[in-house]
C-alpha cells in the first residue's frame, strides 16, 4: 500500500518563486491550528526582520536536552578544561538568538520523540508515539495513516532540489530521526519484524524500508516530481536493514544473528542497488576512507542497534567515528550542491543516559553536541547558513543543594566556605545532581556503558556516598521514584540560533514554530 496525501498534485503546481506552493502540502497540514497560528506568528515578525535567505539549514536536536542538561554539561565542559565552569557556554549557548519551547504532545504534558520531533519536522503537533502523521491518526492502526500524512521539512528540500542528509548516534530508525522521513502510526514500527501481520499484510511500510524508498515514495505522492533520496544518512540501527539470517551478520555484530527482518529483504543491498556510486560503510575504516569532496551520496550503518555512548566509543568493536566527526563530513558531502542543504543532526543517546539514570553519560554526550556545532559553525558560512540547536523534551535530572563555586558537577555537595561533604538530615552525603525517578543508586567504577544499570532492579533512597566516587563513569545518581527507566519531563526546553533568519527565536514558543522559522530562512513554501 502507497501512502497517499488527500491532494495529489503535479510539478507545473507545484514549483514556484521561493519555493513549493502551500498546496502541495495535505490540506489537514495546512487547516491545522498549530500551523496557520505559527504562520502568522512568523507574519507578525517579518517588519523586524534583517537578513531572512539562507542556502543552508542545519537543525541539531540532542535528545533530552533539557535546561538542566544544558546547565550542568556547560559546568562538566569547563571543569574538564581546567575552569571552575559555571562561568563558560557551550559552542551554541553564544548564538545571538535564543527561546523556550513548549514540548507538550496533542495528548500528552509530558511528551516522546515521535510526537515532538514531527513537530518540528512539519509544522504541526500531534501525538505521543506516532511519526510524520498529524493527531488524527490512531495509534497503531495501520488503516488511519492514508490522508493523515504532513510533509516533512525534509521532503520538501529534497522537492527543491537541496541535498538532504540525517545523522544521530541512535539508530537511523529510531523516532527522532525517522520523523523526517517517514510516516508510521507506531513509532516502534522500525522494521517488518516489529509489525503486527495485519498491517504488513495491508501494505503499510516499515521505518527502514521507507527511509531506502523514500525516492520512489516521493515520486509516486507527487507526480512529475523528480527527487533524488537522502543524500547522508549516517547512524546505528543496522539490524533493522538486514534479513533475520547469520549469514548477513556484519563485523562487529554482537548478536548471534544480527537482523532482525523477517522478510527477506536486504535494504543495504536495494540502497546501494539504487545508488552504485554511492558509499556504504559500517566501521571507522570505512568512515575514514570516505571522499566526501566526490560523494554524493552515503549510508553508513556503524552499530547492529544505536551507537556506542561517546564515553563508551572507545570500546566498540570495529570502531565508530563521533557525532563531530559525522557532522562534518555529512556538510562535506552535502555541500557539493550549488542548491544547498538540510542536514538534520540528533545527539541520541542523551537521552538514553538519562533514562539509565547516568548523568556521567548524559553530560558527556552533551558536550559532544557542542563539539558537533563547532563543527557545522566552522564548515559553513554563517551569512548564507541558518543552525538551530534544540531538544525534542527534558528529563528529571535536577541540580540542588548549596554546592560552591567550581565544586565538581558530578561531585558531592561542598557548600561555600567548607571542605568536606555536606551532611543531609540522614548524616549521609549527596549530590549535586539527582534524579526524582529511574533505576536508582548504581556504583559501577569504571563502566562508561550507561546502560550496564539495567543489569540491576531499580533501588529507590538513600546510600552512604562517603567512599563511593561520584565522579566515576558508572556511577548513576540515587532517585527519589524507582522506575526501570527514568523518564522525560515536561518543562520547556530551549531553542538557540545563528543565521539567516534567527531573529525569528525568541519568546515562548510552540515546539511547531521550528518548522515556520527554517521555512522563513530557506522559503520551500510559500507564506
Amino acid at each position: 500500500m502507497k501512502l497517499t496525501f488527500p491532494r495529489i498534485i503535479t510539478l507545473g503546481a507545484t514549483l514556484c518563486a521561493g519555493g513549493v506552493a502551500a498546496d502541495i502540502l495535505p490540506e489537514s497540514q495546512l487547516a491545522s491550528s498549530w500551523f496557520s497560528d505559527a504562520q502568522a506568528a512568523i507574519a507578525a515578525k517579518n517588519a523586524a526582520a534583517g537578513s531572512t535567505v539562507a542556502k543552508n539549514i542545519i537543525l541539531f536536536v540532542g535528545d533530552g536536552m533539557g535546561v538542566s542538561t544544558l546547565t550542568a554539561a556547560r559546568i562538566h565542559d569547563g571543569q574538564l578544561r581546567g575552569q571552575s565552569g559555571e562561568e563558560g557556554l557551550l559552542s551554541f549557548e553564544s548564538f545571538p538568538y535564543t527561546a523556550l519551547v513548549k514540548t507538550y504532545n496533542v495528548d500528552a504534558q509530558t511528551p516522546d520523540s515521535a510526537g515532538t520531533m514531527t513537530a518540528m519536522m512539519s509544522g504541526l503537533k500531534t501525538d505521543v508515539g506516532v511519526i510524520g502523521v498529524d493527531e488524527d491518526v490512531e495509534y497503531g492502526d495501520c488503516a488511519t495513516v492514508a490522508g493523515n500524512e504532513v510533509a516533512t521539512y525534509l521532503e520538501l528540500a529534497e522537492i527543491n532540489g537541496m541535498s538532504t542528509g540525517i545523522v544521530s548516534t541512535a539508530r537511523i530508525t529510531h523516532a527522532t530521526p525517522a520523523a523526517t522521513y517517514a510516516k508510521a502510526p507506531n513509532r516502534n514500527w522500525e522494521d517488518d519484524s516489529d509489525m503486527p501481520q495485519d498491517a504488513v499484510a495491508a501494505g503499510c511500510e516499515d521505518i527502514a524500508s521507507q527511509l531506502v524508498n523514500l525516492e520512489s515514495n516521493l515520486e509516486a505522492l507527487y507526480p512529475g516530481v523528480d527527487v533524488d533520496g537522502i543524500d547522508v544518512v549516517m547512524g546505528g540501527g543496522r539490524r533493522h536493514f538486514l534479513p533475520k539470517d547469520a549469514a548477513y551478520n556484519t563485523a562487529d555484530a554482537v548478536s548471534g544473528v544480527e537482523g532482525d527482518r523477517t522478510d527477506g529483504r536486504d535494504l543495504t543491498a536495494e540502497w546501494q542497488a539504487q545508488y552504485p556510486q554511492g558509499a556504504y560503510v559500517i566501521d571507522a575504516a570505512g568512515f575514514n576512507a570516505l571522499d566526501t569532496a566526490s560523494l554524493d551520496k552515503v549510508l553508513g550503518l556503524f552499530n547492529e542497534s544505536h551507537m556506542q555512548y561517546e564515553a563508551d566509543r572507545n570500546n566498540d568493536i570495529a570502531g565508530e567515528p563521533s557525532l563531530s566527526e559525522m557532522t562534518r563530513a555529512a556538510i562535506e558531502v552535502l555541500d557539493n550542491n550549488e542548491q544547498g542543504f538540510f542536514l538534520m543532526v540528533e545527539s541520541g543517546r542523551i537521552d538514553h543516559a538519562h533514562h539509565a539514570g547516568s548523568a556521567h553519560g548524559a553530560l558527556t554526550d552533551t558536550v559532544e553536541l557542542s563539539r558537533a556545532v563547532a563543527a557545522a559553525r566552522a564548515a559553513t558560512n554563517p551569512e548564507e547558513t541558518l543552525i538551530l540547536v534544540t531538544a525534542d523534551h527534558s528529563h528529571v535530572m535536577t541540580l540542588g543543594g548549596y554546592p560552591k563555586r567550581g565544586n565538581p558537577i558530578l561531585g558531592k555537595v561542598v557548600n561555600v566556605g567548607e571542605t568536606d561533604a555536606a551532611l543531609a538530615a540522614d548524616g549521609m552525603p549527596y549530590t549535586t545532581l539527582a534524579y526524582s525517578n529511574g533505576p536508582g543508586f548504581r556504583d559501577l567504577g569504571g563502566e562508561t556503558d550507561a546502560d550496564a544499570a539495567y543489569a540491576q532492579p531499580a533501588f529507590s533512597g538513600r546510600v552512604d556516598l562517603s567512599a563511593v566516587d561520584t565522579e566515576a563513569p558508572g556511577f548513576h545518581q540515587e532517585t527519589l521514584v524507582p522506575l526501570g527507566s527514568e523518564t522525560h519531563a515536561g518543562e520547556d526546553v530551549a531553542l538557540h540560533a545563528s543565521g539567516p533568519a534567527a531573529q525569528y527565536v525568541g519568546g515562548t514558543v510552540e515546539q511547531s514554530m521550528v518548522f515556520h522559522i527554517m521555512n522563513k530562512a530557506r522559503r520551500l513554501i510559500a507564506q
